[in-house]
């Protein structure tokens, strides 16, 4: 893959991210009623909720900025983790968190080939 394109797609792909983690942060700041049931079905405050949207909406914006990228990709590792915990906790589908977690890392691989080889991949 040359670098031109690569460097396209991994902007494209962060733009993706940035627009599921934003407005998936956005529902939870702003007390929607999806937003609301989800809180009653977890047992989570409605402000701890909103908490966890501004970290959701700041974890996705280190992502996507160039110098702070593997501070954004670790925390959104970990929310999309702790996520994943919750709805199999609850007995939910885990897919949905699990296929962005998925394109987070995917992403971060386009943006920056060198994690496959500090993986030893």
């Amino acid at each position: 893959m040359n670098s031109k394109f690569r460097n396209i797609a991994g902007w494209v792909l962060s733009a993706l991210v940035l627009l599921l983690m934003g407005a998936s942060a956005i529902d939870k700041i702003s007390a929607s009623a999806h937003s609301l049931e989800m809180t009653a079905s977890f047992g989570i405050s409605v402000a701890d909720y909103r908490l966890l949207g501004v970290l959701e909406l700041g974890s996705a914006l280190l992502f996507v900025i160039p110098r702070s990228m593997m501070v954004g990709l670790l925390l959104l590792s970990s929310y999309l983790g702790g996520a994943i915990a919750t709805h199999l906790q609850h007995e939910q589908s885990m897919l949905f968190p699990a296929a962005i977690e998925a394109l987070v890392w995917v992403t971060a691989v386009v943006r920056y080939p060198k994690l496959l080889k500090r993986a030893d991949l």
